[in-house]
């Protein structure tokens, strides 16, 4: 009765706001689903390419290429390849300035062509300076063509609109377009993820750029400042692959399929885009304003300098045989059943069950698919099951927080069923390949420490704010987390301040004699929805090399370890077996022990090195530091058991 009454008190003023919310989202629903007519499509591209510029500050027949140490490189592998015997180098790019260095250097030295093809492209910093250099080179004759995927592209529909009528050679593409817009708000992203939901997780998370068709980068980076050292508060440790030689050549196949697909679609077609150009024409492009303009001009010298050029990459090329490509390619995307055409995942899978010795993984989010489960658990049953070590982040260094709540649900299925050792990455690491001094980070009024640090040129971790506002979360890497509120797609908050560090880098060790430097996270994602690739390196030498990186990264430095807790006095047995009954529940998993935690070594006369969680003697070598160490726990340590609780729903698209 009391329910009935409320009802009808409510009488009209209830009607009405019920109506005044269908007229909200019927209007968003329209405005979401209206395009451009056909006629209206080809009229915005004809309006682009009539304000083409067609003027060259240049007249020779190699586009005025700066001469460069790398470039020289495909052409001697070129010259010293045959069919029968390929000759390749490679140069391992695992500092993110070496890795920007390395992009503005070969961009300077193209004589023909450059194909830039990513999933994120920021516009900030290191975005705007790629895009300077894009812009230099198609206005001295070469031909640029930049590949973006749409959910992740430069943020400005003005820009956009500019880049697609700045010059004849420059030519610019977004992939798979949803709800035909260059850019789509939240509650347009609602709409789509209501009414095309695999359209919408169908990403190019392909990265590759390719220089003359002869020598390439490709590997986990993206075109945003964190990538390169470039951010003030946290930065990615990633790692990318330059390779010369005629491996290119399937490389310069993969992109043109890209490119000539029905997905990728100029700016000018689509709806906000084509809009503007048809109400006010091409917009003037804006001229690049830099938040660190020194930085940038000092780059900019760094790569006009071929002896610094050489000292720091070239002089650190590796000569290889043998070198494959592997891409999922756009038709991924036609399949209904994505995994049979997920050809990286299958080859990674038949490299990893081909191990005899050692497979070493690094990752930055251990969510894996059902069938890399499976491969996994098929690996630690063999008689001679290879040791598995894993290298991926900890809580306090993911920019995923949901990614790392599912990993953590799965920590005792990964130690005891798959034999994993894994090793988490520390959000300060002691040891790490980045140049604090490139991220701008400066000294705020208020730093949580005891005493004001000594003063320094060189910035130091305790000079960004702790609560500093992170990138903007359509930017985000992880795709699961595009769906939720910006704190979702943050780094979690930590006890101290400090330039923090994520792992990002996407690589695979067999037996030191195969190496792999890719884009694919080995998670359902990869599997399922992104384009993928990878170069395979068969090259014992690399292998060893690429090795030895991703160890820096587990040292103790850098990275704690997991292994199980100490069992407790009693009932240890029925513990274990409830702990594991929850955790293969589809939804709930609400037992508060968990069965592993992070450890830190404690080195001293009997422990001179550490040594892995399976040995006898770990545990008098390594202390427990808790389940999320440098984490402030009273923010995110009950929604982390939430999401291990409640979250494995999400796995299929994480």
């Amino acid at each position: 009765m009391r329910t009935a009454s409320l009802l009808l008190r409510c009488g009209d003023r209830c009607s009405t706001a019920l109506a005044r919310v269908a007229v909200v989202l019927s209007v968003l629903l329209l405005a979401a689903c209206a395009t451009l007519s056909p006629q209206q499509a080809d009229r915005a591209y004809a309006i682009a390419g009539a304000a083409r510029s067609d003027a060259s500050t240049c007249d020779t027949s190699d586009a005025c290429a700066q001469p460069s140490p790398l470039h020289q490189l495909a052409d001697r592998a070129l010259l010293d390849s045959t069919p029968q015997q390929p000759r390749h180098y490679t140069v391992i790019l695992d500092r993110g300035t070496d890795a920007l260095l390395a992009r503005i250097n070969l961009i300077r030295s193209a004589a023909r062509s450059i194909d830039l093809q990513t999933y994120i492209y920021e516009d900030d910093d290191s975005g705007r300076l790629v895009l300077d250099e894009l812009l230099a080179a198609a206005r001295r004759g070469v031909r640029v063509r930049l590949l973006m995927d749409q959910l992740s592209a430069i943020q400005s529909v003005e820009s956009l609109a500019a880049l697609s009528g700045a010059h004849r050679n420059f030519h610019i593409k977004l992939y798979n377009p949803v709800l035909g817009r260059a850019r789509v708000t939240y509650p347009q992203y609602a709409i789509a993820a209501a009414c095309c939901w695999r359209q919408l997780n169908q990403r190019m998370h392909t990265k590759l750029l390719l220089i003359d068709d002869a020598l390439a980068i490709t590997g986990g980076r993206n075109y945003q400042d964190d990538y390169f050292d470039w951010d003030a508060q946290y930065n990615f440790r990633d790692r990318d692959l330059l390779v010369a030689g005629p491996v290119t050549g399937a490389m310069a196949e993969d992109f043109r399929r890209f490119w000539e697909d029905r997905r990728a679609v100029p700016p000018s077609r689509l709806v906000d885009v084509g809009r503007l150009l048809l109400a006010r024409g091409v917009p003037p492009l804006a001229p690049s304003e830099f938040r660190l303009p020194e930085r940038a001009e000092a780059m900019r010298e760094d790569a006009a300098d071929a002896l610094l050029v050489f000292e720091r990459l070239a002089s650190r090329a590796r000569e290889v045989g043998k070198v494959e490509y592997v891409s999922d390619g756009p038709g991924k995307h036609e399949a209904d059943t994505p995994a049979e055409f997920a050809l990286a995942s299958q080859s990674l899978g038949e490299l990893i069950a081909s191990a005899d010795r050692e497979v070493l993984l690094q990752t930055p989010y251990l969510v894996l698919s059902r069938p890399a489960q499976a491969l996994f658990e098929r690996l630690h049953d063999r008689p001679d099951a290879p040791r598995v070590v894993v290298s991926t982040n900890s809580l306090a260094a993911t920019d995923a927080f949901i990614a790392y709540a599912l990993s953590y649900k799965y920590k005792r299925r990964y130690l005891r069923d798959f034999g994993f050792n894994i090793y988490e990455y520390k959000p300060f690491p002691e040891d790490a390949p980045i140049d604090l001094a490139t991220t701008g980070a400066f000294l705020p009024e208020f730093v949580d420490a005891p005493l004001p640090p000594p003063p320094s040129t060189r910035p130091d971790r305790s000079s960004v704010l702790r609560s500093a506002r992170y990138r903007r979360p359509l930017a985000t890497e992880y795709g699961a987390t595009r769906h939720l509120r910006r704190q979702s797609n943050e780094p979690v908050p930590l006890r101290r301040a400090g330039v923090r560090m994520g792992m990002h880098a996407k690589s695979l060790v067999i037996d030191r004699r195969i190496g792999v430097v890719g884009t694919h996270n080995f998670d359902p994602r990869g599997d399922n929805y992104n384009t993928e690739s990878a170069v395979v390196v068969h090259d014992a030498a690399f292998a060893r090399e690429l090795a030895a990186s991703i160890h820096r990264d587990i040292s103790p430095a850098n990275s704690w370890v997991i292994a199980p807790r100490d069992k407790p006095p009693v009932l240890w047995g029925l513990e274990y077996s409830i702990g594991k009954l929850s955790e293969w529940l589809p939804v709930f998993d609400l037992w508060p022990m968990r069965y592993a935690t992070s450890y830190e070594f404690m080195p001293g006369p009997e422990c001179p090195r550490p040594i892995p969680p399976d040995h006898p003697g770990f545990r008098a070598c390594h202390r427990p530091v808790g389940d999320f160490p440098e984490v402030n726990l009273a923010l995110k340590g009950l929604p982390t058991r939430l999401f291990t609780a409640f979250g494995a729903g999400l796995a299929p698209i994480l």
